[in-house]
């Protein structure tokens, strides 16, 4: 992590670290991720990816996509998906607070999916900065997927930094049959240990 002169991280890497933290509240059988909207250098929202609202959590079972991984391989399925991501709630609390985005900057742990790439672009998100990097599994998108990420006027770009949780944010969990097979207890970030 590169500090500025008084030792403190640079803005890019505060807010970073700050997406990392809403990270820990993701409810996901796949991948943990968190979001942070950045305008005029002030957090004015924040995302996971889970379950919408008063929707059973993906660790009880509450997505038929998260729970049965071995049918959906990575980017597909996503119209079964009940999951809410982590750029789509921040997106999502913003409005329903009415929070204007125009001209934001995303701070996201993973690099954005077509679907969250579409919805910031149209809520005219200005730039974003991802730690984790995603393509899509099908290389025949790949170059629309770049064309569409390449419509973000200030551009999109990954920070280099520590993740001292990668692992944890980017491995699957178990499904969710294995889950309820096992005794359980709350672990650090509100999840389930086995």
């Amino acid at each position: 992590m590169s500090l500025e002169k008084d030792g403190r991280p640079d803005p890019h890497q505060y807010f970073m670290g700050i997406a990392i933290a809403v990270r820990k509240r993701a409810n996901c059988l796949g991948s943990r991720i968190g979001a942070v909207i950045v305008q005029k250098g002030r957090i004015v929202s924040t995302g996971y990816n889970g379950t919408p609202e008063n929707m059973p959590n993906c660790l009880d079972g509450g997505c038929h996509r998260c729970a049965n991984r071995d049918k959906y391989p990575s980017g597909t399925g996503y119209d079964l998906c009940i999951c809410v991501h982590a750029e789509q709630n921040a997106i999502l609390a913003a409005a329903r607070f009415g929070i204007p985005v125009e001209g934001s900057t995303v701070y996201t742990t993973m690099r954005p999916c077509f679907s969250c790439t579409k919805e910031m672009l149209q809520a005219k998100v200005a730039a974003v900065y991802y730690l984790h990097d995603w393509s899509h599994p099908n290389p025949a998108h790949k170059a629309e997927y770049e064309r569409l990420q390449a419509g973000f006027p200030q551009g999109i770009r990954r920070i280099e930094m520590d993740d001292p949780e990668v692992s944890w944010a980017t491995a699957p969990r178990p499904k969710a049959e294995e889950l309820n097979q096992a005794p359980m207890s709350a672990d650090q970030h509100g999840g389930q240990d086995l």
